[in-house]
């Protein structure tokens, strides 16, 4: 049975997986949904005997069944390719009491990898399938990972270009570094005096301008989106979610049908919630646990039910979660309002416009398998030093948040599943956070000589990600006011 995609918010006009990737965003600015979501029709025994790549076709081909079998496998065989630093894509290393699912061993040294090395194969066969003859233009805001990652993916790609927004002050110094020395004719990337949800308000405000999208058609150009707002980048991650329960299985670890909990370091909440429709499939989760750092706004709406936006902005060390709109909320919000798209639609007018929403207990009730938690900066920092001090096991910022707030889980509930923890990103991606962690920084030093320094403290070969960009030629420089996005986009493709 095919699955078709819908909006958040009301669009009638189903598409297929295809069109919705194609797009980005609906028209009326909600996100697509599927109808349905299948059960996985593979045992996990079978699937425990096949490799990375046997696994994502079998995910994917529910979910994006428009695709032939042909096609989707062409995605995945290009996609999940020697660009990985390891002969296991998503290995997983087990330290102080958790299994650690490494997402972080490709192009990028981020998580965003495993999904934005597909996307651009995803895209341009859809592009074909559908006889599109506009130019797709990729507009993304990053909070710091998924601008490279989709920079990394886009680079050169026929047919296509890409704009990446970051916040000029919102990201590490190797973050910047990465997408400033980005090769490649289509390639732009825009720093904004703004946060990421000022990046991110101004992409979705572009993709639902009527007339930009005109003016746009008139010139051979349509927009899509290399976010998560995307589901081309959202299903593929619902892959290493199976695949990690699958690991476990195969070790011996846990038996068929035992559950596990899935701890997710969270800002715009799309890589827990493609755990959450890995459980959807049939994946035997028992905790989501949303783990936020200072900007806590997902974790007071666990605990209270509202969405409450309107609270200071943090800058922290994890720069990839300091987010205070979480736009894939949105589709959890539709799916618990019973995939009611007129509820959705009024709780995000009620966010534009207040800056907050509360939902209905019945609602509150379906978020039962949800946990949240926080964590400080200095326990961010307690919680890298001391778990490489027990295990010399090394971990950046945005996974020891997830870390932290695991231990406190299993202090509150006393919980001892088996538990994965996504760890999003290498801590040579965060250098000095990480060195500051471990009481070695110095000042004295750029990121870039500490990155060395953090080699000799950890043992851990610097990866090629770093080493490559030290001495790359920066190659955009453009930075713009917070309301200046539209006006670069008509620069770049003018």
């Amino acid at each position: 049975m095919e699955v078709m995609y819908r909006s958040t918010r009301g669009d009638k006009n189903q598409v297929t997986a295809s069109q919705a990737i194609l797009r980005g965003l609906a028209a009326d600015g909600g996100l697509f949904v599927p109808d349905h979501i299948p059960h996985l029709d593979k045992t996990f025994s079978e699937l425990k005997e096949m490799d990375y790549r046997e696994t994502a076709y079998q995910v994917m081909k529910l979910m994006l069944t428009d695709y032939t079998e042909e096609e989707l496998r062409y995605c995945i065989d290009h996609a999940y390719d020697s660009k990985f630093d390891t002969e296991e894509m998503a290995p997983m290393t087990e330290a102080g009491g958790a299994f650690y699912l490494e997402l972080y061993h490709g192009k990028t040294i981020a998580f965003k990898d495993m999904a934005l090395s597909i996307l651009p194969y995803l895209m341009t066969t859809a592009a074909k399938k559908n006889n599109l003859k506009n130019e797709i233009v990729i507009l993304t805001a990053t909070s710091g990972d998924t601008g490279k990652a989709a920079l990394a993916g886009f680079a050169d790609v026929p047919g296509t270009r890409i704009v990446v927004f970051y916040p000029k002050d919102g990201v590490s110094p190797i973050q910047e570094r990465q997408m400033v020395t980005q090769k490649g004719a289509n390639t732009c990337v825009v720093a904004i005096e703004g946060n990421f949800d000022d990046a991110q308000t101004g992409v979705k405000k572009i993709f639902t301008d009527p007339d930009f999208a005109k003016e746009l058609d008139e010139k051979g150009f349509q927009f899509s989106s290399a976010n998560s707002i995307n589901i081309g980048r959202l299903m593929p991650q619902v892959v290493y979610y199976v695949y990690a329960y699958t690991r476990l299985l195969k070790e011996g670890r846990i038996a068929e049908g035992d559950q596990i909990n899935v701890v997710v370091p969270t800002g715009n909440f799309g890589n827990i919630l493609a755990a959450y429709y890995a459980g959807k499939m049939g994946l035997p989760i028992k905790t989501f646990i949303c783990a936020s750092n200072s900007n806590k706004v997902l974790y007071d709406f666990f605990k209270t039910g509202e969405y409450d936006r309107n609270r200071e902005f943090v800058l922290t060390s994890s720069p990839s979660m300091d987010i205070l709109i979480s736009s894939n909320l949105e589709r959890l919000i539709y799916h618990i309002a019973g995939d009611d798209a007129v509820a959705d639609a009024n709780y995000m007018k009620q966010l534009s416009t207040e800056g907050k929403y509360e939902i209905t207990d019945a609602m509150k009730e379906k978020l039962d398998c949800f946990y949240g938690g926080y964590a400080t900066e200095e326990e961010t920092a307690k919680t890298i030093s001391s778990l490489f001090g027990d295990t010399g096991y090394l971990i950046d910022t945005h996974t020891a948040v997830a870390s932290c707030v695991y231990d406190k889980y299993v202090r509150e509930t006393g919980d001892k599943t088996v538990t994965v923890i996504a760890s999003t990103a290498s801590p040579y991606k965060f250098t000095r956070s990480v060195m500051t962690a471990l009481g070695k920084n110095d000042d004295s030093l750029d990121d870039f000589q500490l990155a060395d320094k953090l080699s000799e403290v950890s043992g851990v070969e610097i990866p090629e990600a770093v080493t490559s960009i030290r001495d790359a030629k920066v190659l955009h420089n453009k930075v713009v006011s917070k309301d200046g996005l539209a006006d670069a986009v008509r620069s770049f493709l003018q």
